[in-house]
């Protein structure tokens, strides 16, 4: 490692991370918060290892994350990049992620969507990614006998993801270490994101999220999810009449169903509380045998003199023609039935795809209330009363990392998913948090 590329930059010392870095253990899980250097100090550690390696014929390391496309952003570039000329055994591969280098050893960069990636040959070692994220049994039945033959190394790192498998994988580290000390097989290394991010930023963070999201993301915690999906919710602090101005842009949203068929209908406005946010000052809910042009027309009914801008999100599943029930898209639907009405005033902001129902159900409960307290969505309660239940009453899968239980009560989520949709793309927690979203231009087809 004499000499080292530009991206070998200098890190601040950290006494933990130090620690990690000279680990004694053959296994090791890194429950670290987000951007506070855990996946940079395994890279390192990646690299130092296979260039170093010397014990069996083509030592073979991996970098491996849920999906290919992860794994790829995440490694391949860098790895490229911390790799002088000179260790490096010809060109990498970029067909099949894999660096060689001078002294024999392989670098491969691997997705555990398919977790036979993994099989077949055996490994000196290797870092998994956003291990929280990959299915339980990846570690079980597909690394550890990966790693057998050579007596390889792992390192388990990521932010967690609720209390599931990381969860219990981290539990049973602690376990080992405080059992049999630095004779452990498992290690386990904690530290936070205020250790190394700038205080600005954490604390813009903690604005920006609510409690139970940030004690996940910033300090690393396993936080217990089960229970209410919108936590943050109480109806005695974000239940109040609200305003309509008829002026103002109107915002529809939209989850395509048929039992029970619904939208919901808000306003940003300046809320009771004194704070500028989102009000909830409608909903249709049809119980059952909905259409999509059902709900556009009891929306025509009760909003159709809106003077002002008319903006609508919603399920990225009702983009595909023939989805619905009748002839078109859901998208293509709304725009038939209100575009008459409101004209150039109208708008429809569909999803490439729907974003994930994690990163939805955290924009929505910040929104609801971040860590400063703040409460920026409200709802009128005497009109949006089944939006009320709603955010009250969805629960999250026992023993899950935060996904909502469908099975639960099969007439709630439905409103919810429609406000998050609205929620999660004009005020996601983090750029590239929601799925990009696309004006829908009203042209023939």
């Amino acid at each position: 490692m004499a000499e080292l590329t530009p991206r070998w930059t200098e890190l601040r010392f950290h006494p933990i991370q130090l620690a990690y870095q000279a680990s004694p253990h053959r296994f090791n899980t890194v429950p670290a918060g987000r951007r506070s250097g855990k996946t940079e100090l395994a890279k390192r550690k990646l690299v130092r290892l296979a260039i170093g390696a010397s014990t069996f014929e083509k030592p073979r390391y991996f970098a491996a994350a849920p999906t290919r496309q992860q794994a790829k952003r995440i490694f391949w570039q860098d790895l490229k990049e911390m790799l002088s000329p000179w260790m490096q055994g010809g060109q990498p591969s970029e067909t099949e992620l894999t660096i060689r280098l001078v002294n024999g050893a392989e670098i491969h960069v691997l997705g555990l969507d398919r977790p036979e990636r993994i099989e077949g040959t055996p490994w000196d070692g290797g870092i998994l990614d956003e291990y929280g994220n990959m299915r339980p049994e990846v570690w079980a039945c597909h690394i550890r006998p990966a790693l057998a033959d050579r007596n390889g190394w792992c390192d388990l790192i990521g932010v967690p993801e609720g209390r599931n498998h990381y969860y219990d994988t981290v539990l049973a580290a602690r376990t080992s270490m405080q059992k049999f000390g630095p004779t452990s097989e498992w290690g386990c290394f904690h530290w936070v994101s205020a250790d190394i991010l700038p205080e600005t930023e954490v604390a813009a963070a903690r604005r920006d999220l609510d409690p139970l999201t940030f004690a996940q993301e910033y300090e690393a915690s396993f936080v217990n999810f089960a229970g209410r999906a919108y936590y943050a919710f109480s109806p005695a602090e974000h239940c109040a009449p609200l305003a309509y101005d008829r002026r103002q842009p109107l915002i529809f949203c939209f989850d395509f169903n048929v039992a029970p068929g619904v939208a919901v209908i808000c306003q940003e406005q300046r809320l009771p509380n004194g704070e500028f946010g989102t009000g909830v000052i409608g909903e249709v809910h049809i119980p059952n045998n909905s259409t999509t042009q059902a709900v556009c027309r009891k929306l025509l009914a009760d909003w159709g003199g809106h003077e002002g801008w008319v903006r609508c999100y919603g399920d990225a599943t009702g983009g595909a023609r023939g989805s619905s029930r009748v002839q078109g898209s859901d998208w293509d639907l709304i725009r038939a039935e209100l575009r008459p009405r409101f004209q150039d005033r109208l708008s429809l902001k569909a999803p490439a795809a729907n974003p994930p129902e994690r990163a939805r159900l955290n924009a929505v409960n910040a929104r609801l209330k971040n860590g400063d307290g703040a409460v920026r969505l409200m709802v009128d309660g005497a009109r949006a009363g089944h939006v009320v239940k709603d955010l009250d009453g969805v629960r999250l899968l026992a023993g899950g990392a935060g996904e909502i239980d469908k099975r639960a009560d099969d007439r709630l989520s439905h409103l919810s998913d429609a406000l998050g949709y609205y929620i999660v793309a004009e005020f996601p927690l983090a750029a590239g948090a929601a799925a990009r979203s696309v004006d829908l231009p009203f042209m023939a087809r």
